[in-house]
């Protein structure tokens, strides 16, 4: 389905309301043309998906700095919740900004990659952003216990997503074989053998789907999120180890970025009142890690996860000690969740959901905070259509208060002006959906299918 210019000028903000309403919740063939017309509307007019790969390997050669790059997990409320995103960062000139889901989130939240991709053009649509989208899949993760079951099936199912996202629009891959890292070995190398093998052999599949024209920004992990704080030598480890796997594959492009661990955890842990206890970051392991990833290999530099729930002040250190990416996901999900206009009605039948559905996730001991904080995640993709359709002065106000917190942030990390280095050093090359599809590899299992 093509867009002529004709279309194009026509599209009022009713209209890109309309068509991301339909590329959500229309049935088909209605959901699949609002797709494709938002994917033309974006090739047109400038919220391309792209790559950050060239950037981040600008940033390894030391010719930009000072930044650091935040990765919104994007799962409630999408569409509002993107809007708030994009008019944040035109405020700022902000370019260097990267929207992302997990395989878990991706679940939980009822968003399979097509969907996402035309929730965030259509927001940067909406609200006017012409720069290219840096869409991510965020912790492409193998499962160990499924892992340890049947290795190559665990491996396949996480190369079917990523081609997936590949077949969408997702030129930014994070894949997550940190959890096949075993500390019982004796030596580094073989501690994180399992983990660097791979995560090349994933690399070269990446390679072998991504579109004729882009180089799908690539990363790897060395250190699971919530376990012991990374090293250095693990990451020479890791990093020769992936070298050397890769090289046999001639002219296979590596990663761009490494996410290490050095004291988070996702969404943070909850108390039993429901506050977020401390968090005991080690910043200087940080910001060694990240100068090892530049200088030793050319590398972006490193990734923090689990960094939302942190004290507002810890934010700005990570420009400072030039982390090169951070992922921040929990906090926004709880200004939802939180939020006065939200109405208690509402949250209330959410919390009643999750005693039912929810209740073998309940530990002894828990009180009903920390049980709602730890799951109420679970609800997001039930509730979907009901919290999509509040009425517009309450989804105004929750916009209002989630742009506040993402130019907070876009000021902390130093993303404002980094329009101008996206300008400089990344292409948005045009991109059909035909090209896609034949590059990426398509679910047949998508649940969306057939609707």
């Amino acid at each position: 389905m093509s867009v002529g210019p004709s279309q194009v000028a026509e599209s009022s903000p009713e209209d890109i309301d309309r068509l991301v309403h339909a590329a959500v919740f229309g049935i088909q063939p209605e959901r699949d043309a609002a797709r494709v017309r938002l994917w033309n509307l974006g090739q047109q007019l400038g919220p391309r998906p792209a790559s950050i790969h060239d950037l981040y390997l600008a940033r390894g050669r030391g010719e930009c700095s000072g930044f650091t790059v935040p990765a919104i997990n994007v799962r409630m409320l999408a569409y509002d919740t993107a809007r708030a995103v994009f008019r944040a960062a035109k405020a700022r000139d902000a370019g260097a900004i990267i929207l992302e889901i997990a395989r878990s989130e991706i679940a939980y939240t009822d968003q399979r990659p097509a969907e996402y991709v035309a929730v965030m053009i259509g927001a940067a649509l909406r609200e006017g952003y012409q720069l290219p989208l840096f869409i991510q899949g965020d912790h492409c993760q193998v499962n160990a216990k499924k892992y340890q079951a049947n290795p190559d099936a665990e491996v396949g199912e996480v190369k079917h997503l990523i081609g997936e996202e590949i077949a969408s629009g997702f030129f930014n891959i994070d894949v997550d074989t940190s959890t096949l890292v075993d500390l019982s070995f004796p030596t580094l190398d073989e501690q994180q053998r399992t983990n660097y093998q791979r995560a090349a052999e994933i690399t070269r599949f990446i390679r072998e789907h991504e579109p004729d024209g882009i180089t799908i920004s690539v990363g790897a992990e060395i250190g699971e999120v919530g376990t012991k704080n990374s090293t250095v030598a693990e990451l020479h480890a890791f990093m020769d180890g992936y070298n050397r796997t890769l090289a046999a594959t001639a002219g296979c492009e590596g990663i761009s970025k490494i996410s290490v661990q050095t004291g988070t955890s996702h969404g943070g842990v909850v108390l039993p009142d429901g506050s977020i206890a401390a968090v005991k970051l080690d910043l200087q392991a940080l910001e060694a890690l990240s100068q090892s990833a530049r200088k030793d290999y050319g590398l972006g530099g490193a990734v923090q996860h689990g960094a939302s729930t942190l004290p507002s002040a810890a934010f700005g250190t990570f420009p400072r000690i030039e982390t090169a990416e951070i992922h921040l996901a929990t906090n926004f999900q709880n200004i939802i969740f939180d939020h006065p206009a939200l109405p208690v009605e509402l949250r209330e039948r959410m919390y009643r959901w999750l005693d039912t559905n929810a209740e073998s996730e309940r530990k002894a001991g828990d009180s009903a905070e920390q049980f709602y904080y730890k799951t109420r995640k679970k609800a997001i993709g039930p509730f979907k259509r009901e919290v999509w359709a509040l009425p517009a002065p309450i989804r105004q106000q929750i916009g209002a208060d989630l742009e506040t917190m993402f130019g907070f942030l876009f000021d902390q990390l130093r993303a404002n002006g980094t329009a101008a280095l996206v300008r400089r050093f990344i292409t948005a090359p045009s991109v059909t959906q035909d090209a896609l599809a034949h590059a990426g590899v398509l679910a047949e299992d998508d649940p969306d299918a057939g609707e």
